[in-house]
Parts: C-alpha cells; structure tokens; sequence
C-alpha cells in the first residue's frame, strides 16, 4: 500500500537496525502500551520482528503490523498497527510509531488515513484510537484523521486513556 510520500509493507528482519529507531527510543517507548518491553538493541528488535511476521498470517484482517518507509529513500520511518483492544478483544485499535527525527512531518497522518481506508474495506464498522492524556500528539492525529472523541476510560489496558474513533465516510 502507499500513498504520495510513504510505502507501507510487511516487515522484514531486515528491518530491525531501522525499527530500533523507532521502538528504542526512549521518548517512543514512554507512550507505547504497558504490555510493551523495552527493546534496547538490533537483537531484542529482530527478535520483536520475528514474532510479528510469523504471528501475521494467523490475523484475521485487518488485524496487522506493517513498516512505514519513505518513498523517496526507501527509509524506515514508523510502523502501524490494527489490533484487537484488550480486554475482550472486541474493538480494534489503530496504533502509529515514528522515528523522533520525523515528528511533525505528517508521517503518522498520511499512513494513518491509507490503513484506516484499507482497513473499513476489509467490513470493520469503525476503529478506535486510545491515548494518554497527555500525549499530545497521538491527540492531534487522531484528530486529524477526524477520529470522534468518546470519552475517557480505563478499560483499555488498566489506565486512564483518551478514547477516539472513525468511522467510514
């Protein structure tokens, strides 16, 4: 899949240099869900990879992990995910990652919008996005994907978190 700037594909093994990037850094990891383990080398990520390429068949779509590069150079910048939400893996969940040094270029939106597309022509009826109060970023994407807010809860992962969603159309 891809749009003007961005390539968004299957990860690779190869991957795991440029995605240490990306889930090693610590001001990445400091928003990721609780469940997530601090990756701190090339080693713990490729290991990370490995378990999301031989977990990916067995998602029912459009469930998935894929790797965001850039067009122009082919580099990694972020990954995404669509999952199910704990705790009774019901709702799914849109999840976005970028590299630090990309922030703020629109990255997160522009995959984001292509894998929501993507995902309402797989039959899902809406996706959920959940943040930290206080990441304000996430905030702001969600938002710029006109994602609706819902609320506050702690439903998800047994803290407080802001609750988005979209829809198709």
């Amino acid at each position: 899949m891809s749009t003007d700037r961005l390539l968004i594909r299957e990860w690779e093994l190869g991957d795991a240099e440029e995605a240490l990037q990306v889930y090693g850094a610590d001001e990445v990891a400091h928003w990721l869900t609780p469940e997530w383990r601090p990756v701190n080398d090339t080693d713990a990520m490729r290991s990370v990879l490995h378990a999301w390429i031989e977990s990916g068949p067995n998602l029912m779509p459009p469930a998935g992990r894929w790797a965001i590069t850039r067009r122009e150079d082919g580099q990694l910048v972020g990954g995404l995910s669509v999952k199910l939400l704990p705790p009774f893996e019901e709702d799914f969940e849109l999840t976005w990652a970028l590299r630090p040094d990309v922030w703020g270029q629109g990255y997160a939106t522009e995959a984001s919008r292509a894998i929501t597309g993507w995902a309402f022509k797989q039959g899902i009826e809406e996706i959920f996005a959940v943040a930290r109060p206080d990441n304000e970023r996430a905030i702001a994407v969600a938002r710029r994907l006109g994602m609706e807010w819902v609320g506050e809860t702690e439903k998800y992962y047994d803290m407080t978190l802001q609750v988005f969603r979209l829809r198709p159309g």
